[in-house]
């Protein structure tokens, strides 16, 4: 979704895009829909636990670099821009071996593999957070570029569509595409029939993701003030329909500030560098969040927390504010900026 944002920013410019990508992955979907073509790679993601599915990856990341070379050719590239996935270190190779211009997104609070290796080589690495040692004209904190989809969003309109009272206080909740297991189950256990605030005097719009969904519906069929979703492919009308947000604080946390919306976030405890405790962090020491752990949401302490902070307006607020203040609406811009200035 960053990226695009990103490819919609320039093609307002006049600029042609096109992705690389795979066709097991979100984007094999998503980018079509938005309208770009899109090449792909037979590559995967490294197993860092499995020595032999490891050096799998790894020997075809490296097969894929002269397959890269002739997309690269057939699309006539003059810069290439690398999101982090994995698909960005053979097409970052290839590039490099070609002497095109690379710019860099990253959009965790670390440095991920693909851009560790292809940062020294890069005109420019967009960070979304400020990291500790990249420092220099190389690198520029830009923040995470999010669909405009995001800031243009009517709350009106969008309470309508979701079936939310046009006066009622209401929360969504949320986790990955597939869906957040414990999120999930603390959010049917609390909320539905039933459940440990059965009662709440708020509207829920829940998007379970497509792995819970059969047994949340199942579960909340009876739910009253209750929207269940299986997914919802742009956040803007759902963050714009509501006052809060539990989720996990993963890049989302950036559409988040840009809805200018207060959280519940629990971190996902398996993440990479622990990078959604950062993000996390990030949005709670500027007075944006709460934090809950994985391990500590239950039933009881999600509806504790959420109807404290929903029966509470001065409070929501303030952390509506504190979240906007966090953002970083043209991030897409000044990344395509980089881009397009890579070609000079």
């Amino acid at each position: 979704m960053p990226a695009l944002a990103v490819a919609d920013a320039l093609a307002e410019r006049g600029a042609e895009v096109s992705f690389a990508g795979t066709r097991e992955r979100a984007e094999a979907k998503l980018v079509p829909a938005a309208g770009y073509e899109i090449d792909f790679l037979a590559v995967r993601g490294i197993d860092r636990k499995n020595p032999l599915k490891a050096a799998a990856a790894l020997a075809r990341a490296g097969a894929a670099v002269p397959v890269a070379r002739r997309l690269l050719r057939r699309r006539r590239a003059d810069v290439v821009m690398g999101g982090g996935g994995y698909v960005a270190a053979p097409v970052g190779a290839a590039a490099r071996s070609m002497r095109l211009p690379i710019v860099l997104t990253e959009a965790d609070s670390h440095l991920g593999m693909a851009n560790k290796l292809l940062a020294s080589r890069a005109r420019r690495v967009c960070l979304a957070f400020p990291i500790e040692g990249l420092e220099g004209a190389r690198y520029l904190v830009t923040g995470r570029p999010v669909p405009k989809a995001i800031l243009n969003a009517d709350r009106d309109a969008a309470r309508r569509r979701f079936g939310i009272p046009a006066e009622a206080p209401a929360v969504l909740i949320f986790g990955g595409s597939l869906g957040a297991l414990t999120i999930n189950r603390s959010a049917a256990d609390a909320f539905g029939p039933g459940g440990a605030a059965a009662e709440h005097p708020f509207h829920v719009l829940h998007i379970a993701g497509s792995r819970d969904y059969p047994e949340l519906a199942a579960k909340l069929e009876d739910a009253d003030r209750y929207t269940l979703l299986e997914y919802e492919p742009d956040l803007g009308d759902a963050l714009a329909a509501v006052d809060l947000v539990l989720a996990r604080s993963g890049g989302s946390v950036f559409e988040l500030t840009a809805a200018g919306k207060p959280a519940v976030l629990v971190p996902y405890p398996y993440a990479s560098a622990m990078h959604q405790h950062t993000n996390a962090r990030w949005m709670e020491e500027a007075g944006a969040a709460r934090v809950v752990e994985d391990a500590e949401l239950t039933p009881e302490r999600l509806a504790t927390e959420l109807s404290e902070l929903l029966s509470d307006p001065v409070a929501l607020a303030s952390m509506a504010a504190a979240s906007l203040a966090l953002a970083k609406p043209d991030a897409a811009e000044r990344i395509a900026d980089e881009v397009l200035g890579a070609l000079v």
